[in-house]
């Protein structure tokens, strides 16, 4: 795996002395994983490449120096800890719904000594009560559909701040879909990159949204209705 994250780091320009703790965080991460539904991807290979380089990607992509960043339904930690870990002068905010997720990541956090690293237990929407547009990036890996995911995400970044959505490459019909929502939260889609992962013939895609207005303080509205009623 080491040789893996250094010859992807490389290939994105990105620090290959993270190497070694990316592959301590994947080693944390597949040891959890044997009592605790964290990946479907168990090959170390295919976790360094499909996992870390993935979510390392994304430092391609924007300038993560001295932001503050929120990853939104972070999940196992991606993509913010590979972030974490190669880049670290931001603030990070990883955010979960699910605790035993969250109690993980605090345990890995303070393992790999990360800084500038808060983990929070909370749905997103009831987050954004507390921190809404205090953001300048928001990230975000989960499996919910662009639209519902903008709801979710940026009403949680500052304007002039950005959301960066990982999706795959078949993902057109669904940002045709989400054109709307996009607009009504305030966003606008500035461009969509498409990039192969380090050592793999598979390729990704971020969608990069410009927060160019306030979002509406009726957004967002609860999960139930989101699900109802997707903008």
């Amino acid at each position: 795996m080491h040789n893996a994250l250094t010859g992807g780091l490389a290939q994105l320009g990105l620090r290959t002395d993270a190497a070694p703790r990316l592959a301590e965080f994947a080693d944390a991460v597949l040891e959890r994983n044997r009592v605790m539904n964290l990946t479907a991807i168990t090959d170390p290979a295919e976790f360094a490449a499909l996992h870390l380089l993935d979510s390392a990607a994304l430092l391609t992509v924007a300038d993560f120096r001295g932001k503050t960043v929120v990853d939104v339904g972070t999940g196992a930690g991606f993509p913010g800890v590979p972030l974490r870990i190669i880049e670290p002068d931001f603030d990070l905010t990883l955010l979960d719904s699910l605790g035993k997720r969250i109690d993980f990541l605090q345990e890995v956090c303070e393992r790999l000594e990360l800084r500038r690293v808060e983990t929070i237990h909370a749905r997103a929407e009831d987050f954004a009560a507390a921190r809404r547009e205090q953001y300048d990036i928001a990230v975000s890996r989960a499996v919910a559909s662009l639209n519902v995911l903008c709801e979710l995400a940026l009403p949680l970044v500052k304007v002039g701040g950005c959301f960066l959505a990982m999706k795959s490459v078949s993902s057109d019909d669904e940002i045709d879909g989400a054109l709307c929502a996009i607009g009504q939260l305030g966003g606008q889609i500035r461009r969509i990159r498409d990039y192969t992962v380090p050592g793999t013939d598979v390729t990704h895609r971020v969608i990069v949204i410009d927060k160019i207005h306030p979002t509406p303080s009726a957004y967002p509205r609860t999960f139930a209705r989101i699900k109802k009623r997707p903008l």
